[in-house]
């Protein structure tokens, strides 16, 4: 991505460390939250990798338009599974603006100016608002409810805090990245 160094190796640490505990969360015993952890896996992993400093690493140019085959795949999966959960439709816009993300920095290779001197285009302007909503809900839902009584220990995969604050950085990671374009 396009931006500062130091910036951009936080904004990998944070994808990457989030990509890494969402693999833990696919050893949950409930299906339909290692289904979730897996996409969500990709998205932090994918994100990481796309936010590696230009400066430090320039990707050959084949990469961009292989982050948008391996996205737009991800974008299909949710719509499928859209059709019985409405938390993947929040799937499909992060793996829409991946492949949106990755499309724009094919169209741009080495240019730190992307979009010219035309202001932030209506496509990105949606996205960013759409994250800086998305970050601002989850925010609020991620103030902790009391715990039900007699409920014994959860494991690592089935914490829903942790799968908030999981939600909630790749979230703000996400409008990093648009911000960056």
């Amino acid at each position: 991505m396009h931006g500062p160094t130091s910036p951009g190796w936080l904004l990998v640490a944070l994808c990457a460390g989030t990509g890494a505990y969402c693999l833990l969360r696919m050893r949950s015993s409930v299906e339909e939250q290692r289904r979730a952890a897996g996409g969500e896996a990709l998205m932090g992993f994918g994100m990481a990798a796309m936010a590696v400093p230009g400066t430090v690493f320039s990707p050959p140019p084949w990469t961009w338009p292989l982050y948008a085959v391996v996205f737009g795949a991800a974008a299909l999966r949710a719509l499928w599974a859209a059709r019985g959960s409405p938390h993947h439709l929040h799937h499909l816009v992060g793996s829409a603006a991946m492949v949106y993300m990755a499309v724009v920095m094919a169209a741009s290779p080495g240019s730190h100016h992307v979009h010219g001197g035309a202001g932030v285009p209506l496509l990105t302007g949606a996205l960013l608002l759409y994250f800086t909503g998305y970050v601002l809900l989850s925010g609020v839902r991620l103030v902790p409810a009391a715990v039900a009584a007699g409920t014994g220990a959860v494991g690592w995969g089935d914490r829903p805090e942790l799968a908030r604050a999981c939600r909630l950085s790749m979230g703000i990671g996400m409008v990093a990245m648009l911000l960056t374009l």
